[in-house]
């Protein structure tokens, strides 16, 4: 095995021999690209196929030079998918540190379980690859703060993908309520229900030959592989997942943050269970939680099991202020008055069901598009690390907060807990060896 360390103590050589592959040939024969960004996606089960989507919308500004899949099955059925909507085909490697040392690649995306998120941005921004990073940007509030110090260093590109900051109409509805349109925002509730089924009791079985877990498992300390685990149950193992709670509720609750205009509580507090399902689930699949600040207070609420909506919404966000409420999603918002009389609505195109699990959209079209303006123009970004890791980190506070089954006390400077040493020990986390991020 290759660790982390040595990997990057070869990125330069690898880089300077690499072979160019033939995709990348005809590349710098297409019209205009010099014009345009070379892509690498990595992690091609579900959300892949909305980069996929989104960089296709942006043929114009970017290209897709490489795709990388640690399971050659998963990798052949996007390569196919991706050759037929884009009309050329990409390069497939199972191995994303071959993809970090191609010269071809000026930004990666990245749609990998969670435990890999921050470990391979920061080796992306490591090998002098601008970064687009899909919520949630790390496994652990440690690793964000590393990925935001990464960015710092390297002087490259992070966008977290919580698309709903480029959404036109949302931009629109903070800006209003910033104007007064529900007089002071106080209150903010965040929600997601779904209808997910049990993952049932794994198995331990002999690894998919298709599937290399070694690699898989990358910076997580070496587990037997069930059969329960690949390729979309890990969200709900504490080894490599970080519940709903960061799966879909980073979504709504980075819109509440963003309209009460707060960043890390003084307080968090969690109360929920695993009540639908006796299974393998490690985490709840209802939860509460509330985050508290000197004047105002946001609240997250998360049912993975049971569909019944708020609002007529399965996700949304409502903020209450001292003259009205405003009800925002993906499809629209409304703006209700004092006493809950509908004033005002806007209606965009149908939002994705809380049960799609790719959630292809014109607002992720328009996150990528900011992205690449970013890197070309220097545009600024809708949601910099540094933006997308707030919401994060209070996120995983408040599993933390359920985990240990009391509330946390934070410094409201960079969301750390006080006096609470059991609580900061899931501020980290263990790593196999060799593999642990630096910056």
């Amino acid at each position: 095995m290759i660790t982390r360390r040595e990997f990057l103590d070869t990125l330069a050589v690898t880089a300077a021999g690499a072979a160019v592959s033939s995709s990348a040939k005809s590349y710098a024969q297409i019209v205009g690209a010099n014009d345009r960004v070379n892509f690498a996606v990595i992690g091609l089960n579900s959300r892949a196929y909305a980069h996929l989507s989104s960089l296709k919308a942006n043929e114009k500004t970017a290209h897709i030079t490489h795709v990388c899949d640690v399971d050659t099955k998963i990798l052949d059925r996007f390569a196919g998918r991706a050759e037929t909507s884009l009309g050329y085909k990409p390069a497939s490697d199972k191995d994303f540190r071959k993809v970090l040392a191609s010269k071809d690649v000026d930004a990666i995306t990245i749609a990998t379980p969670d435990h890999w998120h921050a470990p391979m941005a920061i080796a992306g921004l490591e090998a002098g690859k601008h970064v687009y990073v899909e919520k949630p940007c790390s496994h652990n509030p440690a690793e964000g703060a590393m990925l935001v110090a990464a960015r710092d260093k390297y002087k490259k590109l992070v966008q977290m993908g919580s698309q709903q900051r480029s959404s036109p109409h949302t931009i629109e509805i903070i800006g209003k309520i910033k104007e007064g349109v529900i007089g002071l925002p106080y209150y903010a509730k965040a929600w997601y229900s779904n209808t997910r089924k049990s993952i049932g009791i794994g198995k331990e079985v002999p690894v998919p030959s298709t599937l290399d877990w070694d690699l898989w498992q990358g910076p997580a300390p070496r587990k037997p592989y069930k059969d329960n685990y690949h390729p979309y149950n890990w969200h709900w193992f504490w080894h490599w997942g970080t519940g709903e709670t960061l799966n879909n509720g980073t979504h709504e609750v980075d819109v509440c943050r963003w309209a009460l205009g707060v960043d890390f509580p003084k307080h968090v507090s969690s109360s929920g269970g695993r009540y639908h399902f006796k299974d393998d689930w490690q985490f709840y699949d209802t939860l509460i939680t509330s985050f508290e600040y000197e004047d105002k207070m946001l609240s997250w609420e998360g049912k993975c099991c049971q569909g019944m909506k708020f609002y007529n919404r399965d996700r949304g966000s409502a903020i209450m202020g001292t003259t009205g409420t405003v009800v925002v999603d993906r499809g629209g918002y409304e703006i209700y008055d004092l006493k809950g009389t509908k004033t005002s609505e806007f209606k965009a195109q149908k939002a994705a069901a809380s049960a799609d699990l790719v959630g292809a959209d014109s607002m992720t079209d328009l996150h990528f598009a900011n992205f690449i303006a970013g890197i070309q123009k220097g545009e600024k970004l809708h949601a910099p690390i540094e933006v997308g890791n707030v919401a994060v980190t209070m996120l995983q506070l408040s599993n933390v907060a359920w985990k240990l089954n009391r509330g946390l006390s934070l410094n409201t400077a960079n969301g750390k807990v006080l006096n609470d040493p059991e609580a900061m020990k899931y501020w980290d986390r263990e790593y196999e060896k060799g593999w642990a991020p630096k910056v």
